[in-house]
C-alpha cells in the first residue's frame, strides 16, 4: 500500500504542536509516511518570539521517513495556509493526510486513514476521510459511518476531489435566496448556511464551509472513522479558532489497537447515526455551550 503524505499546519503554539507530533511518531506507519510541515509567519511583532520557538522545535522532529518544512514569511491565517498547502502537497501526490497543531492522533489513525484512503479510492461519492469522530452509538460492524458533512479534524482526500474545489463559490446568489437550498445545507447542521453566509460576507475566513458547500452542491460524502482516531486538544483561549474552553463535541479516543479495518460499500445516510452527529451542530447544543463559557 503506497502511504499519503502527512501534511501539517503550525503556527505559533508550541505546547499542542509537541503533543501532535509525538502522538504521530508514535503511529505504527510514522516511519514509512514522509511529512510535509507549513509553518506560518507571525502576524505581528508580538507574535514573533512564539513563531520562532515552534519553528526550532520543528528543526527538531524525526521518525518519519523524510521530513520537508515549509516556513511563510508574513502570515496567512489558516484558511490559506490549508488551501495553498494542501492544494501544493496535491498537484505531486495522489492523497494527502491532513492536521493541524493541536490534534492528538491514535497509534492506528494513519492505518485507518490510508486504508479508507485505498478502499473508497474509485467511489466517486465519497469526497474526503474523517478521522475524528463523536462518540456514535451502533450495532454496525463496520469501523466506519457516512455523512454529507466533511469534518476539518484529522483528515485525509484525493487530489482529483481537492483540485475541483470552487473556492469562490461562484453560485453564491442564487444560493443565498433559496430557501428550499439553505434548508437542505442545514440537514447536517443548523449553523451550515450561516457560516457560508459569513464567509461570504467577509466576517470569517474559513476554507472549511466552503469545502462543506463543494460537498453539498456535488451530494457527494464523507466517511468517518467510528470511533475517533484524534482528539482535539487545541479548546483554549490561546487557539486561532477554537477559543472555547468547554468543547461539545468531547470525544474518546482510540486506543489503537485493531489495525485491520473493514469499511462498508453501502455509500449513505445511517438516519440513527446522522441523528447523533447532527444533535452536536443543533442550535440548542451551540446555545448550551456558549452559555456554558460564556459563565465560565
Amino acid at each position: 500500500m503506497k502511504l499519503a503524505p502527512i501534511v501539517l499546519f503550525a503556527y505559533k503554539r508550541l505546547d499542542t504542536l509537541r503533543q501532535t507530533v509525538e502522538s504521530l511518531q508514535k503511529n505504527y506507519l510514522a516511519s514509512k509516511s514522509d511529512l510535509y510541515i507549513f509553518s506560518d509567519g507571525a502576524k505581528g511583532d508580538s507574535d514573533k518570539g512564539a513563531v520562532t520557538t515552534v519553528r526550532e522545535y520543528i528543526s527538531t522532529i524525526d521518525s518519519f521517513k523524510s521530513i520537508t518544512v515549509y516556513e511563510s514569511p508574513a502570515n496567512k491565517g489558516l484558511a490559506n495556509s490549508i488551501r495553498d498547502g494542501v492544494s501544493q502537497v496535491l498537484k505531486s501526490h495522489e492523497t494527502a493526510i491532513v492536521l493541524e497543531d493541536d490534534l492528538v492522533s491514535s497509534a492506528n489513525f494513519l492505518n485507518f486513514m490510508n486504508e479508507a484512503l485505498v478502499f473508497y479510492k474509485d467511489e466517486s461519492k465519497v469526497f474526503s476521510i474523517a478521522g475524528f469522530s463523536i462518540p456514535i452509538k451502533s450495532n454496525t460492524k463496520f469501523d466506519n459511518y457516512f455523512t454529507q458533512r466533511s469534518n476539518s479534524t484529522g483528515w485525509a482526500t484525493w487530489n482529483d476531489r481537492w483540485l475541483k474545489i470552487d473556492w469562490d463559490v461562484s453560485d453564491y446568489f442564487d444560493f443565498k435566496n433559496n430557501t428550499k437550498l439553505r434548508r437542505n445545507f442545514n440537514r447536517m447542521g443548523s449553523d451550515m448556511s450561516g457560516m457560508l453566509d459569513r464567509q461570504m460576507q467577509g466576517k470569517i475566513n474559513s476554507w472549511a464551509i466552503r469545502w462543506c458547500y463543494h460537498q453539498f452542491k456535488h451530494d457527494l460524502f464523507s466517511a468517518h472513522a467510528l470511533v475517533s482516531k484524534i482528539d482535539n486538544v487545541g479548546f483554549t483561549i490561546d487557539a486561532s479558532n477554537t477559543t472555547e474552553t468547554y468543547n461539545r463535541f468531547q470525544t474518546k479516543l482510540d486506543d489503537g489497537i485493531k489495525t485491520d479495518f473493514l469499511f462498508s460499500k453501502d455509500i449513505g445516510l445511517d438516519p440513527k447515526i446522522i441523528k447523533q452527529f447532527t444533535k452536536r451542530f443543533s442550535i440548542i447544543s451551540r446555545i448550551k455551550y456558549k452559555v456554558i463559557n460564556l459563565f465560565h
